[in-house]
C-alpha cells in the first residue's frame, strides 16, 4: 500500500526528461504513488506508456480547455497497435487497465476569453464528460475564473445520471463552492499552495475529511520547503502533512483517509 498519493502530476511532461527516471526512483524510495495527467492526446499516450511500466504511476487521459485551442475530443478507435507506434485513439488508450480518469477537462476563462471560447470549451468538455460516462472513469477537473459557469453544466448532468463523478483538481474556491461539487458527489483536491498561504485554511476546515485528495499538479507550485524550485511528486507528503495541521487531525489518520479516497474515486487497488 503506498503512504502518499498524488492525484494530479504532470510526469510525462517535457519538463522530466533529462531525469525522469530519476523522479520516479525518489516515487519509489518515498512509496509515492501518483496520477500521471494528459492535456491532449500525445500527453496521454507519455502518461498511459508511464503507467504501463511503473507500478507506482497510473494515467488519466484528456484535453486542457485551453491550451490548444485547436484541439477536439473525438471517441473514434483506430485499430489496435503497441503503445510505442503512438496510434491509438481515445477508445483504444481508455482500455488500458491503468487509466483510471479522464481530463483534465474543463472550462478555462483565465487563458482565454470567456465571450469568444465559451461554445468551443463547452463541446470540449461534454465531449469528455460522455466519454467518462460511457466508460465509468470519473473526471479530473480543470476549473479556473470557470467554477458557476462549469457547476451549471455538472448540476444538469448529475440531475440526468447517477455515474458522473469525479474530481476538482487545483481547487481555489470558497465553501459555497466547494459545497455544491461535494452535493454532486465530487472530490476536491489541494496542492503545495497550501503551504505557504492560508487562503484555502477555512475550505480544507470545512470539506469532509472522506472528499479530499493530495496532489503536486508538478512540475508547478512546489510546496514549502522546496517552493521556487521544480515540483515532483513525491513532495505531495508536505501537502498531507499540512492538510493534517489544517484540520487539526492526527497525520496518521489523514494519511491513511487520503489514500482510501484516491482508492474509492479512481477504483484503484494497490
Amino acid at each position: 500500500m503506498p503512504k502518499y498519493f498524488d492525484i494530479h502530476s504532470h510526469l510525462n511532461f517535457p519538463d522530466y526528461d533529462v531525469d525522469r527516471e530519476a523522479v520516479i526512483k525518489n516515487l519509489k524510495e518515498t512509496n509515492t504513488y501518483t496520477i500521471a495527467v494528459g492535456t491532449d492526446l500525445e500527453s496521454s499516450k507519455k502518461a498511459v506508456e508511464l503507467a504501463d511500466k511503473h507500478e507506482e504511476i497510473y494515467a488519466c487521459i484528456g484535453v486542457h480547455p485551453a491550451d490548444d485551442t485547436s484541439a477536439t475530443f473525438e471517441d473514434t478507435p483506430l485499430p489496435t497497435l503497441p503503445l510505442a507506434r503512438g496510434e491509438q485513439g481515445w477508445g483504444e488508450l481508455v482500455k488500458h487497465p491503468k487509466v483510471v480518469a479522464i481530463g483534465e477537462c474543463g472550462l478555462d476563462f483565465f487563458h482565454t476569453d470567456k465571450e469568444k471560447d465559451y461554445e468551443r470549451q463547452k463541446k470540449l468538455f461534454l465531449d469528455q464528460a460522455n466519454f467518462a460516462l460511457k466508460y465509468d472513469k470519473p473526471l479530473m477537473i480543470h476549473a479556473r475564473n470557470a467554477y458557476e459557469e462549469l457547476l451549471e453544466i455538472l448540476e444538469q448532468l448529475g440531475s440526468r445520471t447517477s455515474k458522473l463523478r469525479g474530481n476538482v483538481h487545483f481547487f481555489a474556491g470558497d465553501i459555497l463552492t466547494a459545497k455544491r461539487f461535494l452535493n454532486i458527489g465530487f472530490t476536491l483536491s489541494f496542492t503545495g499552495v497550501i503551504t505557504f498561504t492560508h487562503d484555502y485554511d477555512e475550505v480544507i476546515k470545512f470539506v469532509p475529511l472522506e472528499s479530499i485528495m493530495s496532489e503536486t499538479d508538478a512540475p508547478y507550485v512546489a510546496p514549502v520547503p522546496y517552493r521556487g524550485k521544480r515540483n515532483e511528486p513525491s513532495y505531495v507528503s508536505e501537502v498531507v502533512k499540512r492538510i493534517a495541521e489544517i484540520k487539526g487531525e492526527d497525520f496518521e489518520i489523514v494519511q491513511k483517509a487520503l489514500i482510501d479516497n484516491v482508492k474509492r474515486t479512481f477504483r484503484i487497488v494497490a
